[in-house]
């Protein structure tokens, strides 16, 4: 350690235990000039705020939360994403770029690791929605890891893997931006805005249920999918008898499926047995009733 040490002696140690009321370790008590200690939690603003964090005070801690929540509110990307030392992201094969060529974007800052299943399992679904948005929105959105990995390797492993951009590793905004987002959790998908302020913290429920029509992930997009998606089950029936199979099949809701008929990949309406595991698309549905399955195959319905 590059500090002081009071002499080892239980005596004084206890003593000063009690007087400090520390109950546990490590603990860090910070004594102002007066000698007085701080009552703030000095290991808990040096984890969060690093050096920034001095001198331990409840005024300093006031001013660093009030720096955070211009961060967050504020609309300006690059006081977000980049600092003094540091005006880059990192791409895939590691290079840099400019934070200020991302402004006008929506952004997904997505915090993960490649240590985490569900993250590595969330990459592969975010992967695939994030080059279809790309592709039919003419580049106009981005994604930002913002990595938990437990070191350069397995940083490096988890963003050539990826096809978007990353905070450095060895840069501190990593924990800047999860202690500003208050992530307690991975994987976690936060969605920023054109404007660069934030739309939503539940871009991974949003990528879940509805894939990359939630695109730009605003209310009103949430809002007309959903309503579009309540039209579409009003006009299915609310159960059908299926010829391939022998319970009565029911209408529902599901975020993702294998129909049972064709063995493609389904999403939203699903005609599905309370019985069995069994699924179908409801353009596979054949019905006994042609006047019922006329109408099911008019809504084609799969992902």
């Amino acid at each position: 350690m590059p500090w002081l040490a009071v002499p080892f002696e239980v005596n004084l140690h206890r003593h000063l235990s009690d007087i400090y009321h520390v109950n546990r370790i490590p603990s860090c008590i910070s004594l102002g000039s007066d000698g007085i200690s701080v009552e703030e939690d000095m290991i808990g603003l040096i984890e969060d705020f690093g050096a920034e964090a001095f001198p331990f005070t409840r005024e300093r801690f006031d001013e660093l939360r009030s720096i955070d929540d211009a961060k967050r509110q504020g609309g300006k990307l690059q006081q977000l994403l980049a600092h003094e030392g540091r005006n880059y992201v990192l791409s895939g094969d590691t290079r840099k770029i400019f934070v200020s060529e991302l402004v006008g974007k929506t952004i997904g800052l997505y915090f993960g690791a490649h240590w985490c299943p569900p993250s590595r399992a969330f990459t592969t679904q975010l992967i695939q929605n994030y080059n279809e948005i790309i592709t039919t929105n003419d580049g106009c959105f981005e994604i930002i890891l913002v990595s938990t990995d437990r070191d350069l390797k397995e940083f490096n492993t988890n963003l050539s893997n990826m096809p978007w951009l990353a905070i450095p590793y060895e840069d501190r905004t990593r924990q800047d931006l999860c202690r500003i987002f208050n992530i307690k959790g991975i994987p976690a998908l936060v969605i920023i805005g054109q404007d660069g302020k934030i739309i939503r913290t539940d871009g991974k429920a949003m990528i879940s249920l509805y894939g990359a029509k939630a695109f730009p992930f605003t209310e009103s997009r949430i809002t007309e999918i959903e309503a579009t998606l309540k039209e579409e089950g009003d006009a299915l029936p609310r159960q059908v008898k299926d010829i391939k199979h022998q319970h009565a099949l029911k209408l529902d809701m599901a975020k993702a499926y294998v129909c049972d008929c064709c063995n493609g990949q389904g999403k939203f309406w699903a005609f599905s047995c309370d019985v069995c595991d069994y699924d179908l698309h409801p353009a596979c549905v054949e019905e006994a009733c042609s006047d019922c399955l006329m109408k099911v195959r008019d809504i084609n319905l799969t992902a």
